[in-house]
């Protein structure tokens, strides 16, 4: 795992625009995890998908746009 990670669905809207917006905020390699038919994760996530999180349990609630991820992700580094 890269510690990145979009946490989403199948056939999912909203899943599709966060994608589109972490390639317009050139994020480095992340993984998808899809929550569907995982029970844990569908209990913790359900109707908040898409999540993005950092591998260190932050975690950027939908929607967010260019600009407010990248600012998320710096606040990482500092």
């Amino acid at each position: 795992m890269s510690g990145w990670v979009l946490y989403q669905r199948d056939d999912c809207h909203l899943c599709d625009l966060a994608l589109e917006v972490l390639a317009q905020a050139r994020v480095p390699e992340f993984d998808s995890v899809f929550i569907d038919d995982d029970v844990q994760l569908e209990a913790r996530y359900g109707t908040r998908v898409p999540v993005f999180g950092d591998g260190t349990g932050r975690e950027l609630d939908w929607p967010f746009d260019a600009a407010s991820l990248q600012q998320w992700l710096q606040t990482r580094q500092a």
